[in-house]
């Protein structure tokens, strides 16, 4: 965990949370809900480390959430060894592989591991931290395990639950938390976030992930470098003429199949429904039925890809073939 910048965004939610931490009315669990990558586990961070330091007393603190470079606070919390904080997050597969994939799910042993900090006090105040992210993750077991920890919680201890989906979760957590909603950035505040995050981008690839991003952060740093306004371009020239001799959508196929174009690849699966839904909206009577088909198609054709490790020259060629259908 870094302790950096305050996440841009979500003033609403970041001023109820304040206002709570000010007043002495914060409750012991908050649920963060809303999209993935608008900020939520950045918000819990920052939320994190300014309870942390409020509580250490070692110095007065400026107004609002913010905690200055030079606080004791920030370097433990930066350096990942603050003994009052826990983050749960999915683990790797494999420790000795970290490019490979993360578990499932968070399991019931994770959630253990805080029973024996939760059996002292803080070490270092009168508060301690937890940061679920994401409760979504969490194995059947381990909610079930949260959830006594929720119904009695230890002295001092603030729970912040990510979730992008609360659905999933036991409606017993969801009762025993207070909602904070957090919702998509607009323009300006998607630009603002991607500058810190990509200092080193140029206008036009901050322009092109503000688009691509649909108001998350989040989901727009992971289209960085991946070129997505020549991917778009050769998708939508796609849909516009329909390839009538199969040259471009083979030329696609081959140009994202392999293991060093993965990225491009999954990116590829998710801006073709979306590219889809927006010409859908242009449209009526009959040409708008055949876009609601591709998209359909479009939709179970990426899910089956990732579900079914699903050859990817091969799909791509099929899903350009979707898209040929628009013409």
């Amino acid at each position: 965990m870094s302790g950096g910048a305050l996440p841009i965004g979500n003033a609403d939610a970041q001023a109820a949370f304040l206002a709570a931490l000010q007043g002495g009315t914060l409750h012991h669990a908050w649920l963060l809900v809303g999209p993935e990558g608008v900020g939520k586990a950045s918000f819990a961070e920052a939320a994190a480390l300014r309870m942390l330091a409020e509580a250490s007393g070692a110095r007065l603190l400026p107004p609002g959430l913010g905690v200055p470079e030079d606080h004791p606070t920030r370097a433990l919390v930066d350096a990942g060894s603050h003994p009052d904080l826990r983050i749960l997050r999915r683990l790797l597969k494999d420790p000795e592989k970290p490019d490979q994939d993360l578990a499932r799910s968070i399991t019931i042993a994770q959630v253990r591991t805080l029973q024996p900090m939760f059996a002292t006090t803080p070490s270092m105040g009168a508060r301690r931290v937890v940061i679920i992210d994401a409760a979504d993750d969490l194995e059947r077991g381990g909610a079930n395990a949260l959830l006594k920890n929720l119904e009695e919680p230890p002295v001092g201890t603030i729970f912040l639950l990510v979730s992008h989906a609360p659905g999933r979760l036991l409606p017993t957590i969801r009762s025993r938390c207070r909602v904070l909603r957090f919702g998509p950035l607009d323009d300006d505040a998607m630009a603002r976030a991607l500058d810190r995050l990509l200092p080193e981008a140029d206008r036009d690839e901050i322009a092109t992930l503000v688009a691509t991003g649909e108001g998350a952060p989040g989901r727009a740093l992971r289209h960085a470098g991946l070129d997505v306004a020549a991917l778009d371009h050769a998708i939508v020239a796609i849909a516009g003429d329909g390839d009538p001799g199969n040259a471009r959508r083979a030329a696609l196929a081959k140009a994202l199949a392999g293991k060093a174009n993965a990225r491009r690849y999954e990116l590829f699966l998710e801006r073709v429904p979306t590219l889809i839904a927006r010409e859908a909206y242009r449209r009526s009577g009959a040409r708008l039925k055949t876009a609601l088909d591709a998209q359909t198609a479009a939709r179970e054709l990426a899910g089956a890809a990732i579900g079914l490790s699903l050859d990817p020259q091969a799909t791509v060629f099929e899903m350009a073939g979707i898209l040929a259908t628009l013409r």
